[in-house]
């Protein structure tokens, strides 16, 4: 991408926007950019209190909905955990359908989406969901709209797991769960001088938090629950080789004279450390989140192997070459959260 492009100073502004966010020692820089932009934080809260009252003035779901979202942006995993809760609730069995926003494709209407959706009009985490899960899928700007989609394409679906849209005042919800990672808050300030989307004292209306990557609780909150990731293993993204051991893909890794690792999410420092925990050392590329990662881009790279998040490998399966491969992960949420959103479900 050449220099001074739109996607290499969108790069450039979500690195500066992390150091401002989540250094835990700011220097006078941040600190004055912090302050600057304090004013419009300040509508930011004005406005989440408008959004947080319309949505708990919506109608009930036509049936059970349950929201995994986060005040922070960025990536804190919820996309594994919506797809872990619904196949546990089909494995206990519910008959569940999921909802996604559809980041990066190209249409903002309520779509359907299958195993076999291109990824240009799935979105790619949708239609993550859609593959892990082999669960009815819909997607659209407007979530609200998608469930009216999903429910009368998919009349049996009797309860409805959406990754994210917290904040989503036209979907109506009967479960809020607030994901959080080990960054926690970050400076604790609303966007766009912190990383909150939302105030703090909002999480106190949330039904329960969910924490992953052993993060600590950002407040006390009569409902808080753990959830880990596992690494399943690495797949070909061309899908001609499926799930090889982290052991073994690892020992392949080491006869390579050079392994790129590339990240196209909004928290990719979380997949290089899980990379550095199944023994792959691998230089990182960072690409903004829900960049379009393009065969031009790959080509250039003169690496013998290149591993990828599932998010970028589903858009890079059309051209992608044998020296591309994708850690596969799912999250395990504690049982005691899987029983009590059966509970609610069944109340």
């Amino acid at each position: 991408m050449a220099a001074g492009s739109p996607t290499t100073a969108r790069r450039s502004l979500e690195r500066a926007l992390t150091r401002l966010w989540f250094d835990s020692e700011p220097g006078p820089g941040l600190r004055l950019a912090a302050a600057l932009l304090a004013p419009l934080a300040l509508l930011t809260a004005i406005m989440a209190r408008r959004q947080r009252a319309r949505i708990e003035a919506l109608a009930a779901p036509p049936v059970p909905v349950i929201v995994v979202g986060n005040l922070v942006v960025g990536g804190a995993g919820k996309t594994p955990l919506a797809s872990a809760i619904a196949t546990a609730l089909a494995n206990n069995g519910h008959r569940p359908g999921l909802l996604a926003r559809g980041h990066g494709r190209r249409s903002s209407a309520a779509t359907l989406v299958t195993a076999d959706t291109p990824a240009a009009v799935a979105g790619d985490e949708a239609l993550i969901l859609a593959r892990r899960t082999g669960l009815p899928v819909a997607v659209g700007t407007d979530r609200g709209q998608a469930l009216t989609l999903l429910l009368a394409h998919h009349p049996e679906v009797d309860v409805v797991v959406s990754d994210d849209g917290l904040q989503h005042d036209r979907l109506a919800r009967s479960v809020e769960l607030a994901v959080f990672d080990r960054r926690g808050l970050g400076n604790a300030h609303l966007l766009p001088a912190g990383p909150l989307r939302e105030p703090v004292a909002h999480l106190t209306r949330m039904d329960a938090l969910v924490l992953t990557d052993e993060a600590d609780a950002p407040l006390v909150h009569p409902r808080t629950f753990r959830s880990g990731i596992r690494a399943l293993g690495f797949s070909r993204v061309d899908g001609s080789q499926r799930r090889i051991p982290a052991a073994q893909f690892a020992q392949l890794a080491q006869g390579s004279n050079a392994i790129t690792a590339v990240a196209g999410i909004a928290n990719p420092e979380r997949f290089f450390t899980l990379l550095a925990a199944q023994g792959i050392r691998a230089a990182p590329l960072e690409f903004a989140d829900h960049e379009a990662i393009d065969q031009r881009q790959l080509g250039q790279l003169k690496s013998g192997l290149i591993v990828m998040t599932e998010k970028d490998a589903v858009k890079c399966r059309s051209f992608a070459d044998r020296r591309c491969w994708f850690l596969e992960i799912e999250a395990i949420p504690e049982p005691a959260l899987i029983d009590w959103l059966e509970e609610v479900i069944d109340g």
